[in-house]
């Protein structure tokens, strides 16, 4: 209730990119100071005690983890731990850093608990990204934290070189990542939702994939997992086709649901509480199609713990959300966790 009142007194009157340049950057400093670090984490640990799933090979403390698209570079992993996520997905990360779309360039939907942006994958570039994460990695909490890295096509690469666009970023994040998502998905690049399509995806992940090995194994670390982000506006069919390639290339999973544009409400891709019965839809559909193996990470419209439940039970080895951390406070992941361990 408190921060409800915070909300609607102080960040619901504040231009929401500007919010959440605040709200990030304090999650950041806290993430960076160790006293708070420990007392915090040790309030958490209840939280995500006896609630760990063992997903590629690895213990996640916690199946309820942080969309990407909250910390494009990196920059608060330790912070967001503190929060209660059980992981981290960074990103989206391209080749090149890039400034994103004019603004403005989000807009919140309070009433359906929703948010749109069209920010274009703003970011400082793969390179600065892998510099952090390779700090990170470097002290043994950082080792212990469960990272994913989700890479999309810079906007000035043109469509045909796109796969040694995602190929570059590939080398450079999959040596201190724990999984890699190819984003093509989201709507705010132009041409890059076409890039979904069996074609076009299939040399994208094959480069992705020969780029990872050939980073991870000069590193001496084992083979990343590598999965692909998918839209809710994709057609069933398409969706099969998604899953029948990514069985054929051996990829480790699937992320589903991105940002949709099957909406009214103005420009930019919807997240939130609306993509929810979609987002389930193609979660059961993919299940079905992968069989048992393959990894889904269930994300869109996630604001309660039934919801992130309702996922698991569709088929989902783990869920994310962003978009609700908005609207339900510093605590939503940890009490979603602490839910899910019951």
């Amino acid at each position: 209730m408190i921060y409800r009142f915070v909300f609607t007194t102080f960040f619901a009157r504040m231009d929401p990119e500007k919010a959440h340049t605040l709200v990030f950057k304090l999650i950041a400093a806290v993430g960076r100071v160790p006293v708070l670090n420990g007392i915090i984490q040790g309030a958490l640990a209840p939280y995500l005690r006896d609630g760990g799933v063992t997903v590629f090979g690895r213990r996640v403390p916690a199946p309820f983890g942080l969309a990407g698209g909250f910390d494009k570079n990196a920059e608060a992993i330790r912070g967001l731990t503190m929060m209660g996520f059980g992981f981290i997905e960074i990103g989206t990360v391209t080749a090149h850093a890039q400034p994103g779309n004019d603004k403005p360039r989000m807009w919140r939907e309070i009433p359906i608990g929703g948010v749109r942006n069209r920010m274009g994958f703003n970011n400082e570039g793969a390179a600065a990204a892998a510099e952090r994460l390779r700090d990170l990695r470097s002290t043994k909490s950082g080792r212990a934290v469960f990272v994913g890295a989700n890479i999309g096509k810079t906007k000035v690469t043109p469509a045909a070189e796109a796969a040694g666009d995602y190929a570059t970023s590939a080398s450079l994040l999959a040596p201190w990542a724990d999984y890699l998502v190819v984003n093509v998905s989201s709507p705010n690049t132009p041409g890059l939702r076409d890039l979904q399509s069996v074609d076009a995806l299939r040399p994208i992940l094959v480069a992705v994939r020969e780029a990872a090995d050939r980073a991870t194994e000069a590193a001496g670390r084992p083979r990343l997992p590598l999965l692909v982000k998918i839209a809710p506006d994709l057609a069933d069919d398409d969706v099969d086709a998604v899953a029948d390639l990514a069985l054929e290339l051996g990829l480790d999973g699937v992320v589903a649901v991105n940002t949709t544009i099957n909406h009214d409400l103005g420009e930019g891709g919807l997240s939130g509480r609306p993509l929810l019965p979609r987002g389930l839809a193609v979660v059961r559909r993919l299940r079905a199609r992968l069989g048992e193996d393959p990894v889904i990470i269930g994300v869109g419209g996630i604001t309660t713990p039934a919801d992130a439940r309702a996922y698991l039970d569709a088929g989902a080895n783990l869920t994310q959300g962003y978009t609700a951390f908005i609207y339900e406070g510093p605590f939503w992941a940890a009490r979603i966790n602490k839910e899910l361990a019951r």
